[in-house]
């Protein structure tokens, strides 16, 4: 039989999981952790209970006692029954990742599966997965929710970069690299500056620099809308020791 429509906000399926840890039964482990004080080990599962019949079996995709499918997916590892969304178990993952999986790869440095596109076009962060989003500090790796890779190779929740998007963060919340394409927005800060001339007292200050993007250190020019690193044009910059020198004519 085909697998009924039936399961949580998180997942469809068909039967319940016994948590090996409390022997309690819910549709998933979300379901339970966001009950109990405790985690449930999905890879501890051995038992379920179809919904269908309340069989209460070994865990496998189809009830020995009804035939009902539990889920259109299933695996025996991660103990995961859904309706069917592509995925996969990734080996060095640990883990079920959505897929289709000829579009992602997993990369050894970063212990994490990514876009094909980003296969030889990425900077890797060694187990970089492994630390919580920078932003809501909740865990990546096992997360339903996708990561989004910046440029400087960190991770973040792919909502919590959108989040950040909107609210016009565009830095790294951990190495303060540009998190995006800056070049449109440099070449209007120029412009900006250009249109807002310093007052004759602070036309020629200079100041010591360090940029976010590129690590030069260098000294330019001050200006309160932002002082330009020399070497790669960005604006994404800190004052280097917060010295500003006034050259005397």
């Amino acid at each position: 039989m085909a697998a009924t429509q039936v399961g949580c906000e998180h997942y469809v399926r068909s039967c319940l999981l016994k948590a090996p840890c409390c022997g309690k039964f819910y549709v998933c482990r979300l379901c339970h952790d966001g009950e109990e004080n405790h985690q449930m080990d999905r890879f501890k599962v051995r038992e379920v209970k179809c919904a269908a019949c309340n069989s209460i079996q070994e865990s496998q995709q189809i009830c020995k006692e009804c035939e009902v499918k539990f889920g259109e997916y299933y695996c025996d590892i991660c103990h995961l029954f859904d309706k069917d969304k592509k995925q996969y178990h990734c080996q060095p993952c640990g883990i079920c990742r959505i897929g289709p999986r000829e579009k992602y790869f997993h990369c050894t440095k970063c212990n994490l599966c990514l876009a094909t596109d980003l296969k030889d076009n990425h900077k890797c962060v060694e187990n970089v997965s492994r630390q919580n989003c920078p932003v809501c500090m909740e865990d990546i790796h096992t997360s339903r929710i996708g990561a989004h890779v910046l440029p400087c190779g960190h991770l973040l929740h792919r909502t919590c970069f959108e989040d950040m998007f909107r609210t016009g963060a565009y830095r790294c919340p951990l190495c303060m690299h540009s998190a995006f394409n800056m070049k449109e927005f440099w070449e209007e800060r120029d412009k900006e500056i250009a249109q807002t001339p310093m007052p004759t007292e602070y036309q020629d200050t200079t100041v010591k620099i360090i940029c976010n993007d590129c690590q030069a250190r260098c000294t330019v020019s001050f200006h309160v809308l932002g002082m330009k690193c020399s070497s790669c044009g960005s604006y994404n910059t800190a004052q280097d020791g917060g010295r500003c020198i006034t050259e005397i004519k």
